[in-house]
């Protein structure tokens, strides 16, 4: 086997070992095109991207966007992460029932742009006025980035033939039902 190719399938193996997530997927585009994987890999940085804004707020942007995908194992990925990176399993969950009298300010403006600007609704533009005054236009850019990147993977992964619908999230070790649906 390829030396490249088995130092990929190690890092593969070694991300879905972290965080307990099947990553068949990436395997499969490996398969079909090493090429393809690396064009695919360098979307990361633009996955990554938060600048002066909190981490709720951008986590919850996050959640919205992987919840309009339905993918479970996606957004058990970014609940765990956003566990991982401190955000409070009480705010998390709150994203995932779409419970925004639990939410903190922070969580609640993330999550409110977030459905709105799925929903092409016009309180996106007060909302974004909002997070400007707040935070500044990188956060603006930052959440940006957060929502329309969280939709990548679950889109890749349907098309692919490795979506799976989500119905439950281990949040705070605690199973807990979600809310996929904008509302």
């Amino acid at each position: 086997m390829n030396p490249l190719k088995s130092l990929i399938r190690w890092r593969i193996a070694a991300f879905e070992r972290e965080h307990d997530y099947d990553m068949g997927y990436a395997r499969e585009i490996l398969d079909a095109s090493p090429h393809a994987l690396f064009s695919f890999n360098r979307i990361m940085g633009f996955t990554r991207y938060r600048q002066d804004l909190p981490l709720e707020a951008w986590y919850a942007a996050k959640l919205v966007g992987t919840l309009a995908e339905d993918c479970g194992p996606c957004t058990q990925l970014v609940a765990g992460m956003a566990e991982r990176e401190g955000m409070d399993p009480v705010q998390i969950r709150a994203v995932l029932q779409h419970d925004r009298a639990a939410m903190t300010p922070g969580t609640a403006l993330g999550f409110r742009f977030a459905q709105a600007a799925l929903a092409h609704d016009a309180q996106a533009d007060e909302l974004r006025g909002e997070i400007l005054r707040r935070w500044g236009a990188k956060a603006l850019v930052s959440l940006a980035f957060a929502l329309t990147s969280a939709r990548i993977f679950p889109t890749l992964k349907y098309a692919l033939g490795h979506g799976q619908s989500c119905r439950r999230v281990r949040v705070g070790g605690v199973d807990m039902p979600v809310r996929a649906a904008i509302a």
